[in-house]
């Protein structure tokens, strides 16, 4: 189970369908079609991401440099063991539920460890690997809840055999889907919707494999069955992540699945799908490049927390606090804020509502007497660790990443002197 022991290429063969699930001759039709549609994805998840990742991820959890598997092929990669932590970080859930065991547990339970406990209900379908798994986490000195869930119930509306799940908790702060594999069905994933109920406000659902053509079908059908859960494919990771997150307020508005009426359709809209792939529509409209991380909704949100703290800071009846406690803050909020350069008096500090969970503002004025806001939270743009610029109505803004968190630098000062100060708080 560990990088000193061979793994091997493929997955897991099947322990055998009950009698009850039947195979149709559509699934069969299905699996066909969207095997040559999605050889790419099949054959680019044999690279399991950069070594370098693979060792930063080990530091992040706390694991030895061997306490991994190789990963790649039907193993998660890097990028979304990477993502399962960052979700950990910012949520400190109290139930984690995960479909599909395997190194997803190991480093989810180390950052559960390491973040404020919570529990790991992990379930997969071969009984086998989960004695193997749970041995291994016991070998690594972390603990959870690991149960053999055999392929032998269905969810209405949805093809393919599901997970015969046994007691969960009530409420699920963090949904992690890695299974089951694409060959029972390339759509048999969606069923997972059958939990999203139990979604606590602010949860998040993590589905791997988000860019197959399978998975984008089910993001769509998620997408108008769960208005009150936000679906977005984001890149990163061989195969693609589709995350979701769960509104704070609001009642989940669930669609029946499709009447029976329409299922003898079924091979006839496989036979669709090869005929579209053999048009080349459906491999443009598949295989292109991922899509592209937006700045917009983020320079948005810093925009308007300048305002915000500005206005506050006008008003003689808003008490503000110059207490920055980092500690305090990363433990509520699951935000890390950069060190406030020296010369620099704070002002103010607040925490505010945004489209990626709690955002963090402070207001300073540095050692020439320039008042600027500083916005932090987490979210995904196309910078890096350098600042890049925008300006707007007046003021301008310097953005940039470090690991997870976005940062943003805003002031009325000119924009490249707004720029040199981004760029001496970030580093």
């Amino acid at each position: 189970m560990t990088s000193r022991n061979t793994t091997p290429l493929f997955a897991l063969q099947q322990e055998g369908d009950p009698p009850a699930i039947a195979r149709s001759r559509s699934d069969l039709a299905y699996r066909l079609a969207f095997g040559a549609i999605g050889w790419p994805w099949l054959l680019f998840s044999l690279w399991g991401g950069w070594k370098s990742e693979k060792r930063r991820l080990l530091q992040r959890v706390g694991l030895d440099d061997d306490a991994l598997p190789h990963l790649g092929s039907w193993k998660a990669d890097t990028g979304f063991l990477h993502r399962i932590v960052d979700a950990v970080e910012e949520l400190r859930p109290a139930n984690v539920v995960e479909l599909g065991a395997g190194a997803t547990t190991l480093v989810c339970a180390k950052a559960l460890e390491r973040n404020g406990g919570g529990r790991l209900h992990s379930f997969d379908q071969h009984a086998g690997f989960v004695d193997a798994t749970r041995r291994w986490l016991r070998d690594e000195g972390v603990d959870a809840r690991l149960e053999a869930a055999p392929l032998q119930a269905q969810v209405s509306g949805w093809p393919g055999a599901w997970y015969d799940l046994p007691e969960l908790p009530e409420t699920i702060d963090l949904l992690v889907i890695d299974g089951p594999p694409w060959s029972v069905h390339p759509y048999v994933r969606g069923a997972a919707e059958c939990l999203f109920d139990r979604l606590s406000p602010g949860a998040m659902v993590l589905l791997d494999d988000g860019a197959r053509p399978g998975e984008r079908v089910v993001a769509r059908r998620w997408r108008k069955r769960w208005p009150n859960i936000r679906f977005e494919r984001v890149a990163g990771s061989t195969k693609g992540t589709l995350v979701g997150r769960r509104q704070r307020e609001g009642q989940v508005i669930a669609f029946p699945g499709k009447p029976s009426s329409q299922r003898a359709n079924d091979w006839r809209r496989a036979a669709m799908f090869a005929l579209a792939f053999a048009g080349g529509w459906l491999v443009h409209a598949t295989i292109g490049q991922p899509e592209p991380a937006s700045a917009a909704s983020f320079i948005e949100e810093a925009d308007a927390s300048y305002d915000a703290t500005q206005a506050r800071l006008r008003m003689a009846s808003q008490i503000e606090t110059p207490l920055l406690e980092c500690r305090e803050l990363a433990v509520a909020t699951g935000i890390d804020l950069p060190a406030v350069p020296e010369g620099w008096t704070l002002k103010d500090v607040q925490v505010f509502p945004s489209d990626h969970g709690p955002a963090v503002a402070l207001v300073m004025e540095t050692d020439e007497g320039e008042s600027v806001s500083l916005f932090a939270t987490r979210a995904e743009t196309p910078a890096e660790k350098l600042p890049l610029l925008e300006t707007r109505e007046g003021r301008s803004l310097a953005y940039w990443e470090n690991g997870p968190f976005a940062y943003a630098l805003a002031s009325e000062a000119e924009a490249n002197r707004v720029l040199a100060l981004a760029s001496r708080v970030a580093g």
